[in-house]
């Protein structure tokens, strides 16, 4: 319930700035609604944004751990998250922003109130500035979570910003441009595309000889499907090269998914050599493009395919985008998404807007993580940090697929630079035969 209505306050807040007459001047004379309107800057150009975080710490002055929560996404909603100290920061800060500046006493700080004194004299404003805040925090913001540090908690803030900013995104497209806010709908759901990959799995298990390999492969197929029905976490799954673990991830991921709720799919990949490959898999059973080609002509739909599933790299040719794919690539809202391992994590501790817009739609997720033994070891911490969040708070799945799976368990490195793995992972082939 906190995490909702901190999600409605920033909406209401984040543009409570446009209250002002400076900024009223300002858009009816740029929009030629009143070319005569007074124009007023605030700083050398039309502020916005800097009311609401000022309101957050105004109306939680005994809490100011969540009104810092509330007022970095509210202060960066266009410009991207600012960094809270002066030593750290590239650019202008929360501080900077919210407590005046005529103040030069650093112990004694006070709000720069001027914006919203003129806000509150403005009737139309009052629906805006009584809204409830949160009383309380999903996640602990003042103490440690079980004796844990407050590793979530930049997680938190980033979750918050992205849904911000992709819904300001949105509902500026709707109604400017109505035409391409309707491209965005009309996917399959993920009951449809289990659907259509039961029937590829069954057309080509019919099909197949009957080899040990293919024997190993229905036996690796059937261990996904039964292991999807356990509980959300973060799942192994060993198998050695040619053993068919892309298409056995992927039915593990539709049938849990199916199980427990989730949302979309995410197919992270280190080599951006074979992503395109992997992507080909999805979108049409095959990788052959000979075999495409004959698809496409003869009008045959493929797997998923293109139009369910977003490839999002560096590799990508434009010219095989379509603007429905350039879209879904702001915010990852299409059920199948095929990217790099730096792709998606770098997101995850992203400051700008246009990066971290895709993150609320990695909630209630399936990230399967392809040759997961390339995790970069100085990065590790993070990385597992991160994962751990996103399962503990944010309903994600991991599922790590590798023919040689790397120790990610326990207690990793030693003396200070020792940190926590991960806990109560769950192999998938538990008794390989091979």
């Amino acid at each position: 319930m906190a995490i909702e209505i901190g999600g409605n306050v920033l909406g209401f807040w984040h543009d409570l700035g446009k209250f002002l007459p400076a900024w009223q001047g300002y858009i009816r004379k740029e929009t030629g609604y009143d070319v005569e309107a007074h124009l007023e800057t605030l700083g050398g150009k039309v502020q916005h944004s800097r009311a609401g975080a000022v309101l957050a710490f105004k109306k939680l002055r005994k809490c100011p751990a969540v009104a810092r929560v509330l007022a970095y996404p509210i202060a960066g909603h266009h410009t991207g998250l600012p960094d809270w100290d002066y030593e750290s920061a590239g650019g202008e800060t929360l501080q900077e922003r919210i407590f005046d500046p005529r103040d030069l006493n650093p112990d004694e700080k006070k709000l720069e109130t001027r914006d919203i004194d003129q806000i509150e004299r403005e009737p139309q404003a009052i629906e805006f500035l009584d809204k409830p805040i949160p009383k309380s925090a999903p996640m602990s913001v003042e103490k440690p979570l079980r004796g844990k540090p407050r590793e979530s908690l930049h997680l938190w803030v980033r979750m918050l910003f992205s849904c911000l900013v992709d819904a300001d995104y949105l509902d500026t497209e709707s109604f400017m441009d109505r035409d391409k806010s309707l491209e965005r709908s009309g996917y399959a759901s993920l009951a449809e595309l289990k659907d259509r990959f039961d029937r590829y799995i069954d057309y080509k298990q019919r099909h197949a000889k009957d080899t040990l390999i293919n024997r190993r492969r229905r036996e690796i197929l059937s261990k996904c499907r039964q292991k999807a029905e356990l509980e959300p976490g973060i799942f192994t799954l060993t198998v050695p090269t040619g053993g068919g673990k892309t298409l056995s991830s992927m039915a593990f991921a539709l049938e849990h998914a199916l199980a427990h709720g989730k949302r979309r799919i995410v197919y992270a990949i280190p080599y951006t050599s074979i992503i395109e490959q992997t992507a080909k898999v999805f979108k049409y059973g095959t990788d052959r493009d000979e075999e495409i080609e004959e698809m496409v002509n003869r009008g045959v739909p493929g797997l998923f395919g293109e139009e369910n599933v977003l490839e999002h790299h560096s590799n990508l040719d434009p010219d095989r985008e379509s603007p429905r794919s350039r879209l879904a690539a702001e915010n990852w809202d299409a059920p199948i998404i095929v990217t790099t391992n730096v792709q998606f994590f770098e997101s995850l501790f992203a400051c700008k807007p246009s990066s971290c817009r895709r993150l609320h739609n990695i909630v209630n997720s399936i990230v399967i993580l392809d040759e997961a033994q390339l995790l970069p070891p100085e990065f590790l911490r993070p990385i597992l940090s991160v994962m751990r969040s996103l399962v503990d708070h944010f309903g994600v799945t991991f599922v790590l697929c590798t023919a040689t799976q790397p120790a990610l368990t326990g207690k990793i490195g030693a003396g200070q630079a020792e940190f926590e793995g991960l806990d109560g992972t769950v192999e998938i082939i538990d008794t390989p035969p091979w």
